[in-house]
């Protein structure tokens, strides 16, 4: 059993697509003191809520991952709300877990806080050589502040924080929502619906010719948790594959997993956001010996058959495979 087992453990965001992967994965190492607060109760961008989420929960660990998210549709929408949202969340969080004296604060950040032409592979001394990519940087922005602040509180309050930078999460249980998913489920959703309309093809932001970095959920949710066990620094590290994808062959091996053969059509006016994503995962490995050991295609092709299994439960054509 993990020493965290004798630890009272909140995770903000518990109850979302990352969350629940990390909920389970703790109670696999025989945690059972986990606080899941919800947004209903809990509003993390209101102070006094913030307050009584420590009060109630009375933590010796918090994993921040709550967070206001989404692709490039719903930041170019929401620049203002996704700002100011997560960045007074996560000061206050990381605020009041100072006040409440906590033993540790795991702090997730975003590849978006990159800059938008970082050499690839990314690495975590060049967060700082540039401004992010202009659709994704409010967003990026913000939560990169959570990394000044977790180095500051270290060096003023000696508070034990790390900064974590995922890759781009896929995998079961992710949104599928059209109108604020991420790229891997929204192009999913778009195969399906054509496939259930009868339609010969589909239209795809973009050139194809971005790349990205894509990190399977449950790999995630481990490097998280081995981060949380075993690092103790506040020099942001890399979560992620260290493998790149342009957005053409990411979109092929979907269509192929799919059984979709249809033509696909690219729509050039649409903003397809930073050139190229790819991150230097050495330091997550030397560190707390994280490594993932999820290929993108079975990565892929796990999330295809749970959201087959999840339309057909709820009532869509089922589909010949």
């Amino acid at each position: 059993m993990s020493w965290l087992a004798r630890k009272r453990i909140t995770i903000t965001g518990g109850a979302g697509f990352l969350g629940k992967y990390v909920v389970r994965k703790l109670e696999e190492r025989g945690c059972r003191n986990i606080f899941v607060p919800r947004s209903r109760d809990h509003n993390l961008v209101a102070n006094e809520a913030v307050k009584r989420l420590y009060r109630d929960a009375k933590p010796d660990i918090v994993i921040h991952l709550a967070a206001l998210v989404g692709g490039i549709g719903a930041n170019s929408k929401n620049p203002g709300r996704f700002f100011y949202d997560n960045l007074v969340m996560d000061a206050q969080m990381m605020e009041q877990g100072r006040l409440f004296n906590i033993e540790k604060f795991v702090a997730l950040g975003t590849v978006c806080a990159y800059p938008k032409f970082t050499p690839v592979p990314f690495k975590e001394e060049d967060l700082w050589n540039g401004y992010p990519e202009e659709t994704n940087a409010p967003y990026g922005l913000a939560k990169k502040m959570l990394l000044v602040q977790s180095q500051a509180y270290r060096q003023q309050y000696g508070l034990n924080s790390i900064f974590l930078l995922p890759a781009n999460l896929y995998g079961p249980g992710d949104n599928f929502d059209p109108v604020n998913s991420h790229v891997i489920p929204a192009l999913i959703r778009k195969v399906f619906d054509a496939k259930e309309k009868g339609e010969k093809h589909i239209t795809v932001w973009g050139t194809g010719q971005v790349t990205r970095e894509f990190l399977y959920v449950e790999d995630a949710a481990d490097g998280i948790i081995l981060a949380t066990e075993k690092y103790d620094k506040s020099d942001p590290v890399n979560l992620g594959t260290g493998v790149e994808v342009s957005i053409l062959e990411l979109v092929k091996c979907i269509c192929e997993l799919a059984e979709f053969n249809g033509e696909l059509k690219w729509d050039t006016s649409k903003p397809e956001g930073q050139p190229r994503r790819c991150l230097d995962t050495r330091r997550a490995f030397e560190e707390f010996g994280f490594k993932a050991k999820t290929s993108l295609k079975v990565g892929l092709l796990n999330t295809i058959r749970w959201y087959k299994e999840w339309r057909l439960r709820n009532g869509k054509k089922q589909f010949k495979w």
